[in-house]
Formats: C-alpha cells, structure tokens, sequence
C-alpha cells in the first residue's frame, strides 16, 4: 500500500514522470507534484489535462503558460499535502542529487510516514552496477535530507527491452537490496509488452506512455 505522501527520485532518463503518472493514476492519488526543474525533456506538468481525466490534480507553477516555463518557480501548494492527510501526492523529483536537494524545504515534516524511491534503469550509465546505484541513493539522501525507503526497476530498452533485460535490472538491484536493506517495491513493464512477469519481484506496474507514445 502507497503512503499518502511518496517522492520518486532517480538519475536522469530513469523514467521518473512517466512511473511518477502512471502510479498517480493507478493508485488513484489526489495529486501529482512537479517539482522537477533540472530536466527539461519531460515534465509532469504537461500532462495537466490528461490527468484531469482521473481527477488528478497537477502541482508546478502559478505562472500562466507553466508547462512551458523553466523557470525554478514553484508553487506554495505543493505543502498541501502536509496539511491535509486526507490528500495523496506523488512528487515527482528532478533527476539525480541536485532534483533530491529541494527536499531540503520538508524538512520540517521529516517525521512524516513518507516515502522516497529511487526509479533505477540499469541500461543508464550511471545506474549500471549496484555500485553506482549506491553511490546515487548516498548522493541523493545526503543532498536532501531524507533516506530511500524502496526501489522501483525501471530497466528497459525502450521497444526492444526482453524479459532478460528486466530481469538483469531485477538481479542488479537484489545486490543493492543486500548491501542496503531496501526492497524492491515495484517493476514497471509497457503495457504492450507481454511477457511471464511469475520471475519478476516487486508490484507489477504496467506502464501507460504518456510522454513518450512511441517509444522508439
């Protein structure tokens, strides 16, 4: 069961927004915060009238046009979740440490039942070994204040990603699970795809794409 307050984190291209929608969605969350203002490929907030449709609010700006600003300006009303416990949010971070360090403005509510999962994709550079992905979560806990609490298997090729491919992601991350004691709580797979998900540990998450409709 998702807490009512969960942030996504990741290196950049692990496919934060697309998982941060699609969980909006799925487990029926009140609101989807973008608080990502280091990447500017793809953002959440552009997705504002599409998840109106499943009666999803989406937080970023104030400003007019916001879905097409860079600007690091950032709403107020992405505290309202810490005030009313009745809402759920999902707050879509911006990639690496440096998205992680505006965690650093909740810090005052660290003593929240919140979540913090690091999206992995094992085909990325950075992300490659257990180890770099350790050196990443250290990064990310140091810079804002706040500790993983899970990881999410991101790992693919985009149309070409095999069973083999996940599973590889998968085998990475039960290494990370060993050496730091978090668990894996969800694998995402396209919606397209259909594979023998009976390996796969973690929540299944099959991934509608929003952003990237033809992931090609």
């Amino acid at each position: 069961m998702m807490k009512n307050i969960t942030f996504l984190t990741g290196y950049y291209g692990s496919g934060k927004t697309e998982i941060a929608v699609n969980l909006a969605i799925q487990k029926k969350f009140d609101m989807v915060v973008d608080l990502d203002i280091i990447n500017p490929y793809f953002r959440s907030r552009e997705l504002e009238e599409e998840l109106k449709e499943y009666s999803i609010k989406t937080i970023s700006s104030d400003l007019d046009y916001k879905s097409h600003i860079d600007l690091p300006y950032i709403s107020k009303k992405i505290f309202i979740p810490f005030h009313n416990q009745k809402i759920k949010a999902i707050f879509d971070l911006g990639g690496n440490d440096l998205g992680a360090k505006l965690l650093r403005q909740f810090k005052d509510y660290a003593n929240r039942d919140i979540d913090l999962f690091i999206v992995v994709n094992v085909f990325r550079q950075e992300t490659s070994n257990a180890t770099k992905i350790i050196e990443l979560i250290n990064k990310i806990e140091g810079m804002g204040g706040f500790l993983v609490t899970g990881l999410i298997n991101n790992t693919n090729l985009l149309k070409e990603t095999t069973l083999s491919d996940i599973l590889e992601g998968q085998n990475i991350l039960k290494e990370v699970s060993s050496k730091t004691g978090l668990e894996v709580k969800y694998t995402s797979i396209w919606e397209g795809f259909d594979f023998d998900t009976s390996e796969i540990i973690g929540e299944l998450i099959k991934i509608k794409l929003f952003h990237r409709k033809d992931w090609i």
